[in-house]
């Protein structure tokens, strides 16, 4: 299997598991962000797909996540609503799992930068791999709502996130 090929396969997995989360949780917001996250693996799938076809693949700005506006935006919904909330006992492990699929992504994308044919191949995997660091980064503000949802918000670090 190439890389191409590998990177489509692991882009398919992350989509229908952060689908499949997204349909068992009840909180609205936290269904967007992964609904969003899935969507940032489609178009991850969609480029991987057109490069293993021989296509030029140009990844401009235009193609960049915007997932950690959205997430701010999210979290912000979150805190003018002033509501308790109560997550089931296998959401951190939900998050837990998507953050470890997020990190093994960035790292398999940069080892196989220097496996491709093109310079804008490497580009590609470079922001696809730079990409899932901000889903990482994403999560792991997620997680740490979860773990402490009334004072996170005061104490988020959003300002570190790149846009």
């Amino acid at each position: 299997m190439d890389v191409f090929e590998f990177a489509m396969q692991m882009e398919t997995d992350g989509k229908a598991m952060y689908e499949e989360h997204a349909a068992k949780v009840e909180i609205p917001e936290l269904k967007q962000i992964l609904l969003e996250l899935a969507a940032d693996e489609q178009k991850h799938y969609n480029l991987f797909k057109a490069m293993s076809e021989g296509k030029t693949v140009d990844y401009d700005e235009g193609s960049k996540t915007n997932i950690v506006a959205s997430v701010k935006n999210v979290f912000q919904q979150l805190k003018e609503q002033d509501k308790d909330f109560t997550f089931g006992s296998d959401a951190r492990e939900v998050w837990d799992k998507a953050r470890d699929i997020e990190k093994k992504s960035e790292a398999f994308y940069r080892s196989k930068m220097e496996e491709v044919e093109t310079d804008a191949q490497k580009n590609v995997l470079k922001r696809i791999a730079d990409e899932e660091l901000r889903h990482w980064q994403m999560i792991e503000h997620v997680i740490q709502f979860l773990d402490r949802p009334k004072s996170w918000l005061e104490d988020a670090e959003w300002n570190k996130s790149e846009e």
